[in-house]
């Protein structure tokens, strides 16, 4: 009997030590001062958006934050604060128990440059307009006049897939976009050379990537690649040129 007793009553003393150490834990993390705020850019740097201008944007949106405590952060207004931006896609805010206040940002990933009359801006992977950056500008392709994302769908697959092909992503740097009987078809303009690539609508888009990719490993051997203007890649198994 009196083992049974001694059973329940260190049971007790043993929660009671446990619910005192958490409780001593929260009272020391709640007085705990923000010290530092540490900034991680995931994909691939800062490129879009400078560690000072997240840090004005938290300053902005919220106390200075060097001198709250750990316990009185509310991470998620933090981190939509700082997605309000426009360069940025996703922020991740997390404290460490070091009293750090950490930052992942991800920026977001253009594809494409609209230029038209009135101004300028990216399309991002999602097909999202994006504006520019002072920071940083993206080598993607351009493509001149008014783009309605939301029917021109085409045009981001396209991007995509240039910027997800070395070869391509090297060489175009320009899209031409025309409508043929209510179908959307494509001119490329290329880096070396300065030709005009016919490349049609995405049908068989591989087979037309192989296409023009074969034709410049041999044309940049024979050393014949200035002699064309145009290369056309929409009859099947061959590749059609037009001189200077």
């Amino acid at each position: 009997m009196l083992k049974k007793y001694n059973s329940h009553i260190k049971f007790i003393l043993l929660f009671l030590l446990v619910a005192f150490l958490y409780g001593f834990a929260n009272i020391r993390n709640t007085d705990k001062k923000i010290k530092e705020i540490d900034l991680i850019f995931k994909n691939g740097g800062n490129l879009f958006i400078t560690y000072d201008s997240v840090n004005k944007l938290l300053i902005q949106k919220m106390k200075p934050l060097k001198k709250q405590a750990i316990d009185s952060l509310h991470l998620k207004s933090i981190e939509k604060a700082i997605q309000s931006n426009q360069m940025i896609q996703n922020a991740e805010i997390f404290y460490t128990s070091d009293g750090k206040l950490g930052a992942e940002i991800t920026q977001r990933t253009p594809i494409l440059r609209v230029v038209d009359r009135y101004n300028s801006y990216y399309i991002d992977k999602f097909g999202l307009k994006m504006p520019l950056s002072d920071n940083f500008s993206a080598r993607v392709p351009i493509i001149s006049g008014k783009v309605d994302i939301n029917k021109d769908i085409d045009i981001t697959n396209l991007a995509s897939k240039i910027l997800e092909d070395d070869f391509l992503r090297k060489q175009i740097i320009g899209i031409e976009q025309e409508e043929n009987n209510g179908v959307c078809q494509f001119r490329l303009k290329t880096r070396i050379g300065d030709q005009i690539v016919v490349f049609g609508t995405l049908q068989n888009f591989e087979n037309k990537k192989n296409k023009l990719k074969v034709f410049y490993q041999k044309a940049l051997k024979d050393s014949i690649l200035q002699r064309y203007d145009t290369i056309n890649l929409k009859f099947k198994n061959q590749v059609v040129c037009t001189k200077k």
